[in-house]
């Protein structure tokens, strides 16, 4: 880990605290709500600097936006997120990792990098997304009114 100034331990302290995955607006407005006073921009510089250290795991949402979390696994490994609540659960893809590598020394390449991230619905939002609605897939009386 990298010499830690008194606004990346805050910033590592508050992405340890919450596991989730969180983009900097968030973590940024949560270090605000306990009182510490650093700005925005320190906030990405400083999960940068973290991300650059593998000390977080860092994501692209759907929407594009970069996302945060506490790095739990010292291997390259992928994630599967669940778009509704942010769930996240640490994958290995080994059949996926081969056939990239195999993708790009057909074509002549070496030293090849990637990200592979996997969005869809945990089994408790699945659950719960099921149960809002009616038999047979129908809308509950609820969702009717």
């Amino acid at each position: 880990m990298q010499r830690m100034t008194k606004q990346r331990q805050a910033v590592f302290a508050e992405l340890t605290r919450v596991p989730d995955f969180r983009s900097a607006q968030q973590i940024f407005e949560d270090l605000h709500k306990q009182g510490h006073k650093v700005g925005l921009a320190t906030v990405y510089r400083n999960l940068q600097a973290l991300a650059d250290g593998r000390d977080v795991d860092v994501l692209r949402s759907i929407d594009g936006e970069s996302l945060f979390r506490v790095c739990h696994s010292s291997t390259h490994h992928h994630h599967l997120v669940c778009r509704n609540c942010g769930h996240t659960e640490e994958i290995e893809l080994e059949t996926t990792e081969k056939w990239i590598h195999d993708i790009a020394s057909t074509h002549g390449f070496t030293a090849v990098e990637h990200s592979v991230e996997l969005f869809g619905l945990c089994q408790t939002c699945s659950a719960s997304a099921a149960d809002d609605k009616g038999p047979a897939g129908t809308q509950s009386s609820q969702d009717a009114q």
